[in-house]
């Protein structure tokens, strides 16, 4: 079996992709990697095509969780580190995520961001997401919807399937906690696009605010 396996989600990134991969191939430690193109319309494949080991692409956008869910399980490393692909020169640091998994501090490492030099909304969605996961797990975090992630492999495999949407991190979250495993936050250098104080912004927020109450609920009612 690979140790390192890195999984990226895309979905039209050919402006991204590539500047990340090749940070991923140059500082990360990466046995395996893996794009999922969900349903691209650009170039996104075409340019991950020189760098991945291999790259899925899905007929159409199914959203995140399913690329994420198909990319895991056709990874074969003992550790999964979970990308975005518009990291670009950031996802070299991305090797701060893996460490602290690989010498066993702990099962699942989460990126805590640098705070953003400009602030984009309300923090609604970020508040409902710490406040519901502390309420779930006791365990109240800095950066409870960082995407960015390394797992242990047996974990995923335990949890078993991701929520889709944008209630995929919320959901891992809990899943992971409960299951007994041992989370850590990592302070990491990474920059990712953000949505803006525009309309597209707010309704890209407003979203994910219905799509984490949502996943907050689910894990609720399984709690009884």
């Amino acid at each position: 079996m690979k140790k390192v396996s890195v999984i990226i989600p895309a979905y039209n990134e050919a402006a991204n992709i590539e500047a990340t991969l090749q940070a991923v191939r140059r500082a990360v430690p990466c046995d395996e990697l893996i794009v999922v193109d969900d349903g691209s319309q650009d170039d996104t494949v075409r340019l991950a095509k020189r760098y991945a080991d291999h790259v899925c692409s899905l007929p159409q956008n199914y959203g995140k969780g399913t690329a994420l869910q198909i990319g895991w399980r056709l990874a074969r490393g003992e550790v999964l580190l979970l990308l975005d692909g518009d990291l670009k020169e950031t996802a070299a640091e991305a090797h701060r995520l893996v460490t602290p998994v690989l010498e066993g501090h702990c099962d699942m490492a989460i990126a805590a961001f640098p705070r953003p030099k400009q602030r984009t909304g309300f923090g609604l969605a970020k508040g409902l997401a710490r406040h519901g996961i502390k309420m779930l797990t006791g365990f109240t975090p800095s950066a409870p919807l960082s995407g960015q992630r390394a797992i242990r492999r047996e974990v995923l495999a335990q949890v078993g399937t991701l929520d889709h949407g944008f209630g995929i991190e919320v959901g891992l979250t809990v899943d992971v906690l409960r299951a007994g495993y041992k989370v850590q936050e990592v302070p990491v250098e990474f920059s990712h696009r953000q949505t803006g104080n525009d309309l597209h912004g707010f309704m890209h927020r407003g979203k994910e605010f219905v799509a984490i109450g949502r996943a907050l609920s689910r894990k609720w009612r399984e709690s009884w």
